[in-house]
């Protein structure tokens, strides 16, 4: 599966990636040993300007890293075209045990590679760069991720055996694979939904305290500002893993017009109009701008940071808020049209 356009794309991309790290390793290190802001010597003047084409590098392998993820199913749900018995992503990523680990790692790194860039844009816009040593240290401890990310991608692409009958997505998550090791209908539909959409109420609710969007609460706010803050991001992650067990289990089956049939990547086929694309994206952009306000509460009480910290946090309150919205309407558009029409429209 090597020659496959797909294969070659996300193979040449990885191997980019890991060369571009592997060469800011060494400014990493030299910047932990002798990197001192209130030096002027020759070597603190050359550390800064090494930093700076260093980060830039690193930004840019981290931003492509994290988009890995996207091909990396788009390339799956290709494979399943030439492998027999899969008829969506489902099926591609179960033909060998090495793809479902693979997409839980690039799932996992694409949050780790935006905190970096986080950071990374945080320390830049002080003068002082007060985070140029967390973020390199950061950059070390993602090599071995990035390492294994490519390990696994290779031998995911490498096992691919067309002749090996898989099993599609209408068997995985039936409701006869329950007893088997289906683990994502434990809930009845109504319960799922309720919970799903609570939590989307309260997440709301949070959000526009955390902003001083609600009348007579502002000081409530204030003194809570920092509680406030690891709750909402404790609050999406929470709501990631439930948004995907939903919609998997509920969601799916009515975007599909079929009861029957639970998938979490057929939505992203062209004949149901790219939907399943729109719901990941304001899902997983929601999760980590939710999520990130939490590490720049930490990180916001370095002095030197604090208006910076304060206007991210404030931005990413309403990006996450924006996403938060567009991610309820576009997953209970289909079950408003079910409920009104009978499943027309």
């Amino acid at each position: 599966m090597f020659l496959n356009a797909w294969s070659l794309s996300l193979v040449v991309c990885s191997i980019i990636v890991l060369f571009l790290m592997i060469n800011a390793v060494r400014t990493g290190v030299r910047v932990l040993r002798y990197w001192d802001p209130a030096s002027d010597s020759t070597l603190q003047i050359g550390l800064e300007n090494e930093t700076w084409l260093a980060s830039t590098l690193v930004e840019f392998a981290l931003a492509v890293q994290g988009l890995s993820l996207l091909l990396f199913i788009l390339a799956a749900d290709n494979y399943s075209q030439v492998i027999a018995g899969a008829m969506c992503a489902t099926g591609s990523l179960l033909a060998n045990e090495y793809g479902l680990p693979t997409l839980i790692l690039k799932l996992v790194g694409f949050f780790l590679y935006g905190f970096w860039i986080l950071i990374h844009q945080l320390d830049i816009r002080s003068e002082v760069y007060p985070l140029v040593r967390v973020k390199y240290l950061y950059l070390l401890l993602l090599i071995p991720l990035i390492l294994a990310d490519l390990i696994l991608q290779t031998l995911y692409i490498a096992n691919l055996d067309p002749d090996i009958i898989t099993s599609c997505c209408a068997v995985v998550l039936s409701d006869t694979a329950v007893e088997s090791g289906n683990l994502l209908g434990i809930l009845p539909q109504s319960a799922m939904l309720k919970l799903y959409f609570g939590t989307i109420t309260v997440l709301i609710g949070c959000a526009l305290l955390m902003n001083n969007l609600v009348p007579g609460l502002k000081s409530v706010a204030q003194r809570w500002q920092a509680g406030l803050s690891f709750f909402y991001a404790c609050g999406w992650l929470w709501f990631f893993g439930l948004a995907l067990t939903a919609i998997t289990t509920v969601i799916s089956s009515y975007i599909y017009a079929m009861p029957f049939h639970r998938c979490p990547f057929c939505i992203i086929k062209p004949e149901y109009g790219y939907i399943g694309l729109a719901i990941y994206f304001t899902l997983i952009a929601g999760t980590f701008f939710g999520v990130s306000i939490a590490a720049v509460e930490l990180l916001g009480r370095h002095p030197e940071l604090r208006v910076q910290s304060g206007h991210y946090r404030k931005g990413a309150v309403y990006l996450s808020l924006v996403m938060l919205i567009a991610l309820a309407i576009l997953s209970s558009y289909h079950y408003l049209a079910y409920i009104l029409t009978g499943g027309e429209g």
